[in-house]
């Protein structure tokens, strides 16, 4: 009988003892749930910062991306100046061409009334030389007919003078 209460009283003391272990186990196995959920928080802390570390590049890069896509527009926007002022030059040109092309309309214009007006001055110096040599040859064809009226004149002198030597040939005679 007391072999059999030493034995249970051991086996109660490994009982406890055992139930004891047990409960220092648990509290390991707890310490270690604990560690392991402290390690998780501190690795998806860590995967958080990866994320935001992430999110910030990502951002950068957009950031980047954004002021490249600006300095596009800006220099899209300066090329477009460009072509509008190049644009601008040409239609100046052509004012310019037009302008040019008035002027020698203007100058055509003036050398064909040049031409008519040297036309019409030769014109009017021929007609004015024409009647000029009119006037000239009516001079002396007046001339011409004083000429001949003088020397008809003359001949009837001649023919007086003739006349009257006659006569006085006559009267000699007589005498």
């Amino acid at each position: 009988m007391m072999i059999a209460k030493k034995k249970k009283k051991k086996t109660l003391l490994q009982g406890l003892d055992e139930r004891e272990k047990e409960r220092e186990r648990e509290k390991k196995r707890e310490s270690e749930r604990v560690r392991e959920r402290e390690r998780e928080r501190e690795r998806e802390r860590e995967r958080e910062r990866e994320r935001e570390r992430e999110r910030e590049r990502e951002r950068e890069k957009e950031r980047e991306r954004e002021k490249q896509r600006e300095s596009e527009r800006v220099r899209e926007r300066e090329r477009e100046r460009e072509r509008e002022r190049e644009r601008e030059r040409e239609r100046e040109r052509e004012r310019e061409r037009e302008r040019e092309r008035e002027r020698e309309r203007e100058r055509e214009r003036e050398r064909e009334r040049e031409r008519e007006h040297k036309i019409k001055r030769e014109k009017d110096h021929k007609r004015k030389r024409e009647r000029e040599r009119k006037r000239e040859r009516e001079r002396e064809r007046v001339r011409e007919r004083e000429r001949e009226r003088e020397r008809e004149r003359e001949r009837e002198r001649m023919d007086e003078r003739e006349r009257e030597r006659e006569h006085k040939r006559k009267q000699r005679e007589r005498a």
